[in-house]
């Protein structure tokens, strides 16, 4: 007699363990993980759309990728739009002229320009 509950117990627990093994939660369909944020914004800035929070989206993302002539080019669309002081943006900005000076590709900006007068 004392095998029985000990067998309805071990029953119970198999079972109730299998049932939790079974339920499945449905998976969930990232749809933004295939957009390509840079071609995003470029199409905005063809069209016509062009404002200094995308050109630093473009320069950074750009910069991050390692891709300095790119960067150079929309850091220099941002200074257009108004003076960059925020130093990180001055300093990748500054980074980006090095790196495509350095590879042979002088577009004539001085990174002296960007220092500070201290």
């Amino acid at each position: 007699m004392k095998k029985h509950p000990m067998l309805m117990f071990m029953l119970f627990a198999f079972f109730s363990m299998a049932s939790f093994a079974q339920t499945a939660t449905p998976e969930k369909t990232d749809t933004t993980k295939d957009i390509d944020v840079v071609k995003v914004y470029e199409q905005v800035v063809k069209e016509g759309y062009g404002t200094a929070f995308i050109y630093k989206k473009l320069a950074n993302a750009y910069y991050f990728k390692s891709e300095y002539k790119n960067a150079k080019k929309w850091f220099e669309a941002l200074s257009q739009e108004g003076e960059i002081t925020d130093p990180d943006l001055k300093f990748r900005y500054a980074q980006s002229i090095k790196a495509v000076k350095a590879n042979g590709m002088n577009y004539g900006t001085e990174v002296s320009s960007l220092e500070d007068p201290e």
